[in-house]
């Protein structure tokens, strides 16, 4: 047995919108020493190939990261085959908010130096002592209380499209830089009720550790992220803090919380929430793009990269500046604000 995917993307995708039965799109994660991640990663591949399994999954010596599908009808096998493993004991696993079944079209398993790349030396802090974890509802009714800060702990281009009510969310393109963002930003508040969120809950339990490490005295975490807090306000019938939609890392790119729009797109400037790739593959640079301006411009983020992509050169282009979610493309929403407002007065 190959313990990878040997088929094309193509025949995949065909595949997958082929199927007649559910899946079901779930994420967990767990910090936990492991002695042999590769050999760990090789037993899971031959668990779950067969079950028809797909998703992204990171494993390193420090446990595992992972986001998956899994088909309905073989749910219970996939449940037994974590019932095997000390690191699955009583392991909290997230459902998705707005699930087509679609979201991942094979199984990738990869074993990586660290789950959440902080760029630190192992020892830098102690990342087993994290902050105290909320549940949603917990979380929901600290939100806007006196002397509470609410820390968005994702990147830019997740939080551009969905955040918590007055949370601060940096302008990071990854977390390490998020990191040193955040302690700058929050270097006078240290004697606050800091909440820290992100998707699923694994990037908090190493900012929240780091925060404490730099002198932090009150530090809490969303226990299972915006996908578990979606869940129970949902269940306890609360309005949602949380507007706009939850940034995923699959094919659907995302998912809508309370169903508001907050974000606009990055040609024309209307209310939109849908992130795509530049359809140049010399490009793919990722950004928020309406139906409209994806049939103008062919599923591209430039006139230039839509011509490439008719020519089939697949060549990159540096003329993409003013949009997209790399900081070197990207325009503040300031400045893309004030220029919307001088067209609109024009």
């Amino acid at each position: 047995m190959f313990l990878y995917n040997r088929v094309n993307k193509e025949e995949l995708k065909k595949k997958l919108a082929e199927e007649t039965f559910q899946r079901k799109t779930i994420s967990f994660y767990r910090y936990h020493i492991l002695e042999n991640p590769q050999e760990f990663r090789d037993e899971l591949f031959r668990d779950w190939f067969p079950l028809d399994c797909f998703g992204r999954i990171y494993v390193a010596c420090e446990g595992i990261n992972a986001q998956m599908s899994v088909p309905e009808h073989h749910w219970k096998a996939f449940i037994k085959t974590l019932e095997r493993h000390e690191i699955f004991k009583e392991i909290p696993i997230k459902y998705a908010i707005e699930d087509d079944g679609k979201s991942f079209y094979k199984l990738t398993i990869k074993v990586r130096p660290k789950l959440v790349a902080d760029g630190l030396d192992d020892g830098a802090y102690d990342v087993t002592n994290v902050g105290k974890h909320l549940s949603g509802v917990e979380f929901h009714q600290h939100i806007g209380e006196e002397n509470t800060v609410v820390v968005d702990m994702r990147n830019y281009y997740e939080s551009e499209i969905g955040r918590f009510e007055g949370a601060i969310c940096p302008e990071a393109d990854t977390f390490r830089e998020e990191l040193e963002i955040v302690t700058d930003l929050l270097e006078d508040k240290k004697n606050k009720k800091i909440l820290l969120y992100c998707t699923g809950g694994i990037r908090c339990e190493k900012a929240s550790a780091y925060l404490k490490h730099k002198g932090f005295q009150d530090v809490n975490q969303l226990h299972g992220g915006i996908l578990e807090y979606a869940r129970q306000i949902n269940t306890a019938k609360l309005d949602s803090k949380f507007i706009g939609k939850n940034f995923v890392f699959d094919e659907r790119l995302g998912e809508s919380v309370n169903g508001e729009v907050i974000s606009k797109c990055h040609q024309c400037g209307k209310p939109c929430d849908l992130h795509t790739n530049c359809d140049n593959q010399g490009c793919h640079i990722l950004f928020i793009q309406c139906p409209e301006c994806a049939e103008k411009y062919h599923g591209c983020c430039t006139p230039e990269c839509a011509d490439e992509k008719v020519k089939g050169t697949g060549r990159q282009l540096d003329l993409r500046i003013g949009f997209g979610n790399s900081r070197k493309f990207r325009k503040s929403l300031s400045l893309m604000k004030a220029e919307q407002e001088k067209l609109n007065v024009q």
